[in-house]
């Protein structure tokens, strides 16, 4: 017989956790704001977001998950990771405030999270559109 009972203590782990990896997230947004395209800081939050998306994937919160490995794909490729400031700065920010926000809204007793996707398809579909532009030369 199949248990669909989610590990509640797996569940309690994995918001000390992302609480912990979103925290990690904001400090590589500092960077970005203080030092502009920084390799380190870029390298820093894919990590960080490939670590989220496992984690959640593991504790079965697809939702965030797939969002996290959406994220991942958009600024692993090299030539993405150096446009990283002005409005896509901007967008990556609201990323990370919308996972907050989605790691709040799990509920502790039962691990689920209800959410409509939508905001998500928005700001990856607008981090895509900035990052994928052609670059503009003066």
């Amino acid at each position: 017989m199949l248990n669909d009972t989610p590990d509640m203590s797996a569940v309690q782990d994995f918001l000390g956790e992302a609480h912990l990896l979103l925290s990690r997230g904001q400090e590589c947004l500092q960077h970005f704001h203080q030092i502009g395209e920084d390799a380190d800081a870029s390298h820093c939050l894919i990590h960080t977001l490939a670590s989220l998306r496992d984690r959640a994937r593991s504790v079965g919160l697809l939702e965030i998950a797939d969002f996290c490995a959406a994220l991942v794909a958009l600024l692993e490729p090299a030539e993405y990771r150096n446009r990283l400031h002005g409005p896509a700065l901007g967008i990556l920010e609201a990323c990370l405030c919308l996972l907050a926000w989605q790691v709040e809204l799990i509920d502790p007793y039962s691990g689920t999270l209800n959410l409509d996707a939508e905001e998500q398809r928005e700001l990856l579909d607008s981090l895509e559109n900035i990052l994928r532009a052609p670059v503009q030369t003066a």
